[in-house]
C-alpha cells in the first residue's frame, strides 16, 4: 500500500527559558500551531542544541542563570553556524533600555511577559516570513553573483580568443552594418587603424571594390547588403569575397558570418579567411591543366582514334580491348579536365552568359533528342513533356544543364525503366522548395518562372547525400565515378549555370523508388 505523505513542521524553533511554566505554555501552543518545539533551561544548553542542528527561529529569555539571554545571543551572532538564525526575545524586562541593548546584540524583536499567544503567534510567523525571503534572496544573489563570475570568465576567454586569433574578426551591427569591434588580424589585413574602423560603417571604409544598388538609389556595399539581410538568410559559412584593403589591394577572402545579441543589439560576427594565395596558386594550376595537359590528351586521343580506325595496322581481338580501355579513361580524364576548367571559369566569372529570348519546348526536345542514343543503348524509355514558353537564357548553358540531368537519370536507371522530362509554369511562392535550394532568395520574388523536372525510376539517393551532390567531386556512392563514368563536376555546373540565370536548382529522391531534379528559371519579360 502506498505510504500517506508525512505533515512536515511548519518550522524548527528553538525556546531558551529557565522558567518550566513558560517552556510548557510556548511548547504546547506552537506544538498546536503545527510547529517543532526544542525546549532547554539553561543558555549553554540552547548553544549546543543551535549549533548541533540550528533551528530556524529562536526564543529567548532575558533572565537566566549562569549565562543570560543578551550573551546567548552575542555567542550566537558570532558563529557562522548560526548567525543568521533570528532571534526574539521575550522577558519581563520592560525598560527601553532593556529592549534597546536586546536589538544590539543581534535579536530581531522583543516581547514583554506576560504576553499574549496570538501576538508570540503573530510575531513569529512573520520573522519566519522575513527570514525565509530573506534567504530566498541570499540564494538570489549569489546565484546572480555566479552568473556574473561565469559571465565575466567567458566574456575574458572569448576576449581573449578575440584578440589572438590569427583570422581577422570583426563585430558590425545588423542595422547599419557599423563596426563596433575588430582584432589586431583584422587591422593588420584591412591596413586601418583601429580609430578608422571603430564607428564607421562597412560602405564608408570601401572595403568591397564593387558597390551595389540598393531601392534607396544609393551605392552600398555588398558585405553591408549581405550583414544587414543576415537575420533573413541565416547563418553564412565560408562565402567568397574580395576584400579592397586601405591601399587599394584586392585580396579574396573565405568570409563567414553569424547573428549574436550584444547588450540587446543585433549584430553579425565576422570572422574572415585570407585566401589570395590559394587563389592564385589556384589560377596557375588551372592554366597548367589547360596547357600542359589538353594538349598531349588531345595529341593521344588522336593517336588511339588512327589505331582504332586500322590505319596503322590491324589488331588482335586482345589489341581492340586494350585499346578501348585507354579510349574509356582518356575520354574520362579529358571530360574531367573539360568539368574543372568549366566549374572554375564559372566561378571566377570568366565565362559570359549570352542570354537571350529562347523556347524552353525546343530547348526539352533538343535535350531528349541528343540523349536519345545513350537512353536507347541502356534500353531507358525518354517520355519528353515540353512546354512552348520564353525563357530569358543562354541556349547553350541551359542545354547543358539539361543533357546532364537526363545523363545523369539514365545511368542511374534500370533496361525498361523510364525518365520524364516535363515543363510546367510556376510562380515562387508556389514553389516547394527543397533542403538542397542553394541559390539566393534575397531580392524580391520575382514575377513568373519555368519549373522543369527531370525524374527517373532508379535507385534514389539517400537523405545524408541531397546536400552534398551539388558539391565538387561529390557522389552518392564512390564507385560512381568508376563505373557509371562520371567526374562529380556535373551537378556543381548545373548549380552554378542555374544561379547565373538567377534561378534554382534542387533535389527530390525516395531510397529505391528514384529521384527528380527541379530546375527554376525566370521567363522573359515581354
Amino acid at each position: 500500500m502506498p505510504k500517506e505523505p508525512l505533515n512536515l513542521p511548519k518550522a524548527d524553533i528553538l525556546v531558551i527559558d529557565d522558567t518550566p511554566e513558560n517552556l510548557n505554555l510556548l511548547s504546547a501552543m506552537l506544538t498546536e500551531q503545527g510547529y517543532k518545539v526544542r525546549s532547554v533551561t539553561k543558555g549553554s544548553t540552547g548553544l549546543r542544541g543551535a549549533n548541533a542542528v540550528p533551528p530556524d527561529l529562536i526564543l529567548l529569555d532575558v533572565n537566566m542563570p549562569e549565562m543570560n539571554g543578551y550573551e546567548v545571543c552575542q555567542h550566537l551572532k558570532a558563529s557562522d553556524r548560526t548567525r543568521e538564525i533570528p532571534v526574539i526575545f521575550i522577558s519581563a524586562l520592560g525598560d527601553v533600555l532593556d529592549k534597546v541593548k536586546a536589538f544590539a546584540v543581534g535579536g530581531v524583536d522583543y516581547i514583554t511577559k506576560p504576553f499574549q499567544l496570538e501576538e508570540v503567534l503573530a510575531r513569529i510567523e512573520n520573522h519566519l516570513m522575513i527570514w525565509k525571503l530573506q534567504q530566498q534572496l541570499q540564494a538570489q544573489n549569489e546565484r546572480l553573483q555566479q552568473e556574473i563570475h561565469d559571465r565575466a570568465k567567458a566574456e575574458e576567454k572569448f576576449a581573449k580568443v578575440f584578440r589572438s586569433s590569427p583570422n581577422p574578426i570583426a563585430i558590425a551591427t545588423i542595422s547599419e552594418a557599423r563596426f563596433i569591434d575588430v582584432n589586431p588580424s583584422f587591422l593588420k589585413m584591412s591596413g586601418y587603424c583601429l580609430e578608422e574602423v571603430i564607428g564607421h560603417t562597412v560602405t564608408e571604409l570601401n572595403l568591397d571594390k564593387d558597390a551595389v544598388a540598393m531601392s534607396d538609389d544609393k551605392p552600398r556595399s555588398v558585405y553591408a547588403q549581405t550583414i544587414q539581410l543576415l537575420s533573413d538568410t541565416g547563418p553564412l559559412y565560408n562565402q567568397e569575397f574580395e576584400f579592397s584593403t586601405k591601399s587599394g589591394e584586392v585580396l579574396t577572402i573565405l568570409l563567414s558570418m553569424e547573428l549574436i545579441d550584444l547588450s540587446g543589439v543585433q549584430c553579425a560576427l565576422l570572422i574572415a579567411n585570407d585566401i589570395t594565395e590559394r587563389k592564385r596558386l589556384e589560377n596557375e594550376f588551372i592554366s597548367l591543366v589547360s596547357h600542359e595537359l589538353r594538349t598531349p590528351l588531345t595529341s593521344t586521343m588522336g593517336a588511339l582514334d588512327l589505331l582504332g580506325a586500322g590505319q596503322l595496322g590491324t589488331l588482335t581481338e586482345q589489341g581492340q580491348k586494350v585499346l578501348s580501355i585507354a579510349t574509356t579513361n582518356t575520354e574520362r580524364l579529358i571530360r574531367l579536365i573539360n568539368d574543372i576548367l568549366d566549374l572554375e571559369r564559372m566561378k571566377s566569372v570568366k565565362i559570359f552568359m549570352q542570354q537571350v529570348k529562347c523556347n524552353a519546348a525546343d530547348l526539352l526536345i533538343m535535350a531528349t533528342e541528343t540523349m536519345q542514343a545513350m537512353a536507347d543503348k541502356l534500353q531507358v524509355k525518354l517520355i519528353v513533356r515540353p512546354l512552348a514558353i520564353e525563357l530569358w537564357a543562354d541556349p547553350d548553358r541551359i542545354l547543358q544543364t539539361l543533357t546532364n540531368l537526363i545523363s545523369n537519370a539514365i545511368k542511374f536507371s534500370e533496361p525498361g525503366d523510364s525518365v520524364w522530362i516535363s515543363a510546367t509554369l510556376a510562380e515562387h511562392k508556389d514553389v516547394e522548395l527543397g533542403e538542397n535550394d542553394h541559390a539566393s532568395t534575397q531580392g524580391t520574388p520575382l514575377p513568373s518562372f519555368l519549373l522543369i523536372s527531370i525524374r527517373d525510376e532508379g535507385r534514389g539517393i539517400p537523405k545524408d547525400k541531397l546536400q552534398i551532390i551539388f558539391e565538387r567531386f561529390q557522389q552518392v556512392d564512390a564507385s560512381d565515378s568508376r563505373n557509371k563514368g562520371g567526374t562529380g563536376l556535373g551537378l556543381p555546373i548545373c548549380r552554378n549555370i542555374v544561379q547565373q540565370h538567377d534561378g534554382k536548382i534542387w533535389v527530390e529522391s525516395i531510397l529505391g523508388e528514384g529521384s527528380t531534379f527541379y530546375v527554376l528559371l525566370p521567363l522573359a519579360a515581354f
